[in-house]
């Protein structure tokens, strides 16, 4: 993965372990979205929350847990779109597929992602050190 061994002296370096970190994080994005279409307000049922609980959380009370999953999964959503924002817009789309869902250049560019894998990857990095920025 030429992606994750950059040189200290690019503006969007970020360490080996640390891209691995965010990584893992946005892989869940996808459970992420699944969750809060299942917490759609008031399709919910009890029972569906049992798929998307929070740990830790002690709330009994099933509209108010409810709202907790919502609140905790939008979140993370909020914060990978928030992310892109300082992406090439034409590209943060393909960025997002990318970041998300381990999809390879190769098969972004066939689908018609517009620039080339220098510029894509670019943008990628930049990606990840905004949210590297933004995690803490």
């Amino acid at each position: 993965m030429a992606h994750v061994e950059l040189s200290e002296r690019n503006p969007y370096y970020i360490s080996k372990h640390r891209y691995y970190e965010l990584k893992h994080f946005c892989l869940q994005y996808p459970e992420w979205e699944e969750a809060m279409a299942l917490l759609n307000g008031w399709k919910s049922r009890p029972e569906e929350l049992q798929t998307v609980t929070i740990r830790g959380s002690r709330v009994s009370n099933p509209t108010e847990q409810v709202g907790i999953a919502r609140a905790f999964f939008a979140k993370r959503i909020d914060l990978v779109k928030r992310c892109l924002d300082d992406v090439e817009p034409a590209i943060a789309p393909f960025v997002l597929k990318g970041a998300t869902e381990c999809v390879p250049y190769d098969i972004l560019r066939i689908q018609g992602c517009p620039c080339c894998r220098e510029s894509y990857y670019e943008q990628y990095r930049k990606f990840f050190w905004v949210l590297s920025i933004e995690r803490g």
